[in-house]
């Protein structure tokens, strides 16, 4: 069976926390309604979702492909999915600053900290200081994908 990318079901929830938890990436916010899953063969291979902030920004977030599938094209399937899902809207993510150059290709550009939405400049500093405290010897970085409309 090849690879199909649908919207997450309710039944899907115990799989999308799964593979985040599995991912090593932030458990909040993982409200099924917002993903898409990857399937191969009925399986799901890979997650991801645009969730909604509190002071109106929105974030590209959640991906996660198994380890076995990985650098398969599943993440960027997923990535272009929910892209398309929306159309004109101006996205951010955070990821590790060594992934940065994955998110590039998709239209994402470095932010400066002056430049990240409210939500970002209260989460990254204490995400980052975490890191440093415990010597996890990465930093994480804000991008953006403005309105390609614009």
């Amino acid at each position: 069976m090849p690879l199909t990318i649908r919207r997450a079901i309710e039944a899907d929830q115990p799989t999308i926390r799964r593979l985040i938890a599995e991912a090593r990436i932030n458990r909040m916010s993982l409200n099924w309604p917002n993903f898409v899953v990857a399937e191969d063969g009925g399986a799901i291979v890979g997650v991801g979702q645009v969730k909604a902030h509190d002071d109106g920004s929105r974030e590209l977030a959640s991906i996660a492909v198994i380890r076995p599938r990985q650098r398969q094209g599943i993440g960027r399937a997923i990535i272009e999915t929910l892209l398309a899902r929306e159309p004109g809207a101006v996205l951010y993510l955070t990821c590790r600053r060594e992934l940065q150059s994955y998110y590039e290709p998709f239209g994402f550009r470095l932010l400066v900290p002056p430049e990240y939405p409210p939500y970002f400049r209260r989460i990254v500093p204490l995400v980052n200081a975490a890191m440093r405290l415990l010597r996890f010897g990465t930093q994480i970085v804000v991008m953006r994908r403005d309105n390609p409309a614009h």
